[in-house]
């Protein structure tokens, strides 16, 4: 009887107090409904291609999980039925508050102690729009449930129903760190609002009366709202439906964008603080689709081979816009979120036309120049280096253009000696390529590619051979002119860049090493090199077009060695067809060549290479090429071991198997040399072996008469002694 009593003086005192209080608290004003949906963000940021096409959605906001405004009319129609019969019956009919809901709720707890709230909603609305409404954890006072009748008064008699029902259904908290109805759609049931049907429409509104309620009580709510909708038998099965939608609350939304993530995630990072929410990029989601596919075709079923992942870059010529950037080959990939583009992997050939375009603008060769492509010891610090071929062959005499073209080793690693180490060092930070060490780290081995560099970098230094050796910084964002540098600098000779473009697209050059057909061909003008790093752990091509330059990189994210896979198996295939997809609605012609840059007819001796036009910086031009080292050569000269050597004995291998080769260079009286070690006479010919003692010797090689043609000193070490 006490609790009757109490609830009618609370109805009589609500019915008079609720005018008095909202003329004797003064609030601040409601937002408008615009405000409101203008203030609403996504806890992802969208990130956009060239065209305004959505290429990634990356999270933001980690405290809650909202996605985009939806009007009204996108939202499916049996959502919102099932949500007014849950959670405002009246909602048409009433000015904001529900009276007839007031008292039956009040006479409900006065007879049975039982209190079922009664808020409309747009009294939730305005308790999530005025955060001094918000509700406590024990609940609203009376005076705050006063408040927040007379602030729904208020918002009712400004903003229209339809405003009020889009903005609840935009705003409110669904289940966990689910709020709106965008984000409950796409993440719990893998859809768009607009396409929500009964069941799911039920499961959702049951929800807004116990966001954290267990899947058992929400099939409950859910059965009961279906039964009123007159859908009572999409009740089966219900309580199974209800917690396979629940226990997605973590899932990936529908038809979110992931075109490009990684290339998103680096968007972000250039962007300026204070910008847009939406981002938009250089990309072209066009061409992103054909690179992926090209990438996903040509690695499928390639997992026996160890060649997993993949990345690609296309960069514009001129501006240096990137159009096209694979990070991996996603869900394919053993580590789909690393960024294969980013990521830095040993160069392989990739950096020889860098180091012959130095050599040429520097004038100590020229195109024509022959290098010496035959075995080499190079005495380093750490002992010594002895750099091989990709096939382990060596071709003698061999032109620049055809070293180059067919990426031999030897030669290039000649050409290092000449440049200098240091030099060449320099020239790579230039171009933007990230050297994390010195010189002498890398050593000798850096004009065959040791140094860790990453695809973005490199194609963009690539870049700059394509235009005629200057170099700029990539552009990633399509707006944002007041942070981009447009700053270029020159970083190769003009008429050195040109040259070594001519050579890399010369089929004939690297015929040698490629053969006059295959993947490098393509039937427009293209300049392209390949590269292998060391135990086939990656396999790189790059080369440019007219208007495009494409990088390209296969390998496998944990970086073990491939296998079968060679510099026109792996890579250049995929380099192939995205260059030819860029061009096939339009041709790439050779660049014109530089002012003052000298053509010439060239021959040379002895027919070492068929004679041909050539192309030469002023002052390097010549018409016969002669060979400095013939055949008819009357001195010989040791080659192994190198003066000043230090050689170290095997422990782990017996004396007997640790022959030391003494070579010399061949001449027309190679069989009638004699080696002596220490004064003792060892072996006869160009080559002998000598079984070496711990000490400091002296390698004599004379003729037959006792003639000394060279000498050479070195050390061995000997084996370490045991401790007793």
């Amino acid at each position: 009887m006490r609790r009757r009593i109490e609830w009618l003086v609370l109805a009589a005192w609500l019915l008079l107090a609720l005018p008095l209080t909202a003329a004797a608290v003064a609030h601040p004003s409601l937002p408008s409904f615009e405000e409101v949906r203008a203030a609403h963000r996504s806890s992802d940021l969208v990130v956009l291609d060239r065209h305004g096409e959505p290429i990634a959605a990356i999270r933001q906001d980690f405290q809650e999980r909202r996605g985009e405004w939806l009007p009204l009319e996108s939202i499916s129609p049996a959502l919102t039925r099932a949500v007014l019969l849950s959670e405002d019956r009246r909602f048409h009919e009433h000015g904001g508050v529900d009276w007839a809901a007031v008292l039956s709720a009040g006479w409900n707890w006065a007879w049975s102690g039982s209190m079922r709230g009664a808020s409309t909603i747009t009294m939730q609305l305005v308790g999530m729009l005025d955060t001094s409404l918000r509700r406590p954890g024990g609940g609203r006072s009376v005076e705050q449930k006063l408040q927040q009748m007379q602030r729904a008064r208020e918002l009712e008699s400004t903003w229209t129903k339809h405003q009020i029902l889009e903005a609840y259904l935009n705003i409110v908290a669904f289940r966990g760190e689910l709020r709106g109805v965008d984000a409950a759609a796409r993440v719990m049931f893998g859809k768009h609002a607009y396409a929500l049907d009964q069941r799911e429409a039920a499961v959702a509104a049951a929800l807004l009366r116990g966001p954290n309620a267990d899947p058992g009580t929400v099939a409950v709510r859910a059965c009961g709202i279906l039964v009123e909708l007159g859908a009572g038998q999409q009740c089966d099965n219900l309580a199974n439906f209800s917690a396979r939608w629940l226990w997605s609350t973590t899932a990936v939304a529908a038809d979110q964008p992931s075109l490009a993530p990684h290339f998103a995630r680096l968007a972000l990072a250039k962007r300026a603080p204070g910008s847009e929410r939406v981002v938009r990029t250089t990309l072209d989601a066009s061409l992103q689709r054909a690179a992926l596919q090209s990438v996903k075709r040509h690695l499928a079923g390639l997992g026996q081979s160890a060649m997993t992942d993949a990345a690609v870059v296309v960069m514009d010529n001129q501006s240096g816009e990137v159009l096209a950037y694979v990070g991996s080959t996603g869900s394919d990939s053993q580590s789909p979120q690393v960024d294969h583009a980013r990521a830095r992997r040993q160069a392989g050939s990739t950096l020889k036309p860098f180091l012959y375009a130095q050599a040429l603008e520097l004038r100590y060769l020229t195109a024509a120049s022959l290098l010496d492509d035959s075995a080499l010891d190079v005495s380093t610090a750490a002992g010594l280096y002895i750099p091989q071929n990709y096939d382990r062959q060596f071709a003698g005499p061999v032109s620049v253009r055809t070293a180059l073209a067919s990426s031999l080793n030897i030669p290039a690693v000649r050409v290092l000696l000449l440049v200098g180490l240091e030099r060449f060092a320099s020239k790579l930070r230039r171009l933007g390529l990230p050297l994390a060490h010195d010189a002498d780290h890398y050593g000798y081995s850096l004009s065959l590619g040791s140094a860790d560099v990453d695809l973005l970098s490199l194609t963009n230094a690539y870049r700059s051979l394509a235009r005629l050796g200057q170099w700029s910084e990539p552009r990633i964002l399509a707006d944002n002119e007041a942070t981009f540098s447009h700053e270029f600098r020159q970083v190769f000779d003009p008429m050195a860049s040109w040259i070594i473009g001519d050579i890399l697209s010369d089929r004939q050059a690297r015929a040698r090493g490629f053969g006059l057909e295959g993947v490098l061909g393509t039937r427009f003008w293209t300049a392209v090199k390949t590269g292998t790093s060391k135990d086939m752990r990656d396999n790189w091509t790059l080369g440019w077009s007219e208007r495009h330059t494409v990088g390209v990189w296969v390998g496998n994210s944990a970086g073990a060695s491939m296998r079968d896979v060679s510099g026109v198996t792996g890579a250049a295939p995929i380099w192939h067809e995205v260059m030819s997809h860029l061009h096939q609605s339009y041709p790439s012609r050779p660049p014109v060549s530089p002012a003052g840059l000298i053509r010439r007819q060239v021959e040379f001796e002895g027919q070492i290479e068929a004679a041909r036009t050539e192309y030469f910086l002023p002052g390097t031009e010549l018409a016969l090429v002669e060979n400095a080292q013939t055949s008819q050569q009357k001195t010989s000269r040791i080659v192994s071991p190198v003066a000043g050597a230090v050689l170290a004995m095997d422990p782990d291998m017996p004396p007997a198997n640790q022959g030391l080769l003494l070579r010399a260079t061949q001449t027309v009286d190679s069989q009638n040399l004699h080696w002596y070690v220490n004064g003792m006479l060892v072996g006869q010919g160009v080559q002998a072996v000598w079984y070496p003692k711990a000490g400091q010797h002296k390698v004599e090689l004379r003729t037959e008469t006792g003639e000394v043609r060279d000498v050479v000193r070195f050390q061995v070490r000997g084996l370490p002694r045991q401790a007793r």
